[in-house]
């Protein structure tokens, strides 16, 4: 750092961010002091990189991504040194340019990016992916969500009712990250579902509203219990039935089981979703987004029984298993195709 980007405050939580705060620095929470040493030492968990590292250019402001400014928002979020790798490697994820970031960053839409972590680190880090997995109680979750959201205001400007446009965004937007309970899923993970081998630790990232409980205490047949799902996921006034995308489904741990011991693979949990949470044309024409941009080939608008899907082929699903007990999945809807999920192995140095 030189000395003319060094911020001169008085040795005191209040004044710092009070500091912060009337700058446009945070959001809105209090914020751990980005002293020099403190930066140095979050430097630490990727030592082996310099911190004049370039990851890339956050929009829409432009503002250059290297190691030691994200380092900066991370220790503002109260992140442990171990937890930076994931954080860079959400920041890249959002960076992809079928990600979008530019559009999200300024959009109305009430969306946020949603973290997804697997792979060993996740024990590593003690990332929860268990009961209460989208709420609070867990440093991890709590600190690598908020990190990657103050890059993107503090880095890209999106600074909200200025440059952020959401009408009236949502919680998510503080921090949005779980991982997924590998343990408890019969079926391949997320990051092996995506080509990455099973050891490797990679986070993916999926622009999403709030979730959404899907309730199936009662029914246990794998027809039955998509049969619930799908007029969850298939709402008229969801942007994913007008738009189609890469949603994400968060199977609790009892429905996956059911799934499973019912026969069907993820494969064909992705097929049945494709195939049943749809709209009839005839309800979806002259509401919500039904002037576009565009629909699934297979719609035809001159039939109103012509049904349009969420998805545009089954694979487009994003498909994890988290949470605890009980008879409750969530279904996370995005903006549509205006925004595509991405993934990124996190970088654990040469010796990993």
């Amino acid at each position: 750092m030189n000395e003319d980007d060094l911020v001169r405050l008085p040795d005191e939580l209040e004044a710092i961010n009070d500091h912060f705060y009337e700058k446009g620095w945070t959001d809105g929470l209090p914020i751990i002091p980005p002293t020099e040493g403190r930066i140095q030492a979050m430097l630490t968990g990727m030592g082996w990189r310099d911190g004049d590292d370039l990851i890339g250019e956050v929009p829409p402001g432009g503002g250059k991504a290297t190691l030691r400014k994200i380092a900066v928002n991370a220790v503002m979020a109260g992140c442990k040194p171990a937890y930076l790798p994931v954080v860079v490697a959400a920041l890249e994820a959002t960076l992809e340019p079928r990600y979008g970031l530019h559009h999200r960053q300024t959009t109305t839409h009430a969306a946020a990016p949603m973290i997804i972590v697997n792979g060993p680190i996740v024990e590593k880090l003690k990332i929860n992916y268990g009961n209460g997995c989208f709420g609070p109680g867990w440093r991890a979750n709590a600190t690598i969500g908020r990190a990657l959201r103050l890059c993107h205001m503090n880095l890209g400007d999106a600074i909200p009712a200025v440059a952020d446009l959401a009408q009236h965004s949502h919680p998510g937007k503080y921090t949005y990250c779980i991982a997924e309970h590998e343990a408890a899923n019969p079926w391949e993970p997320l990051h092996v579902d995506r080509g990455f081998d099973l050891n490797q630790s990679v986070v993916t990232v999926v622009q999403c509203e709030a979730p959404h409980s899907m309730t199936e205490n009662v029914r246990t047949a794998p027809l039955e219990i998509m049969d619930t799902f799908a007029s969850s996921m298939a709402a008229l006034g969801g942007n994913n039935v007008y738009s189609q995308g890469e949603p994400a489904v968060v199977l609790g741990i009892e429905h996956v089981a059911h799934f499973h011991a019912g026969g069907w693979s993820k494969a064909d949990f992705k097929r049945h979703v494709f195939e049943m949470a749809r709209q009839p044309w005839g309800k979806m024409k002259n509401r919500g987004k039904s002037n576009g941009p565009f629909f699934p080939d297979c719609v035809d608008q001159s039939d109103d029984t012509s049904t349009v899907p969420i998805i545009n082929d089954p694979n487009d699903l994003v498909v994890v298993v988290a949470g605890g007990a009980g008879g409750k999945s969530m279904w996370c809807p995005t903006a549509g195709a205006q925004t595509l999920s991405a993934s990124k192995a996190v970088d654990l140095g040469p010796d990993a």
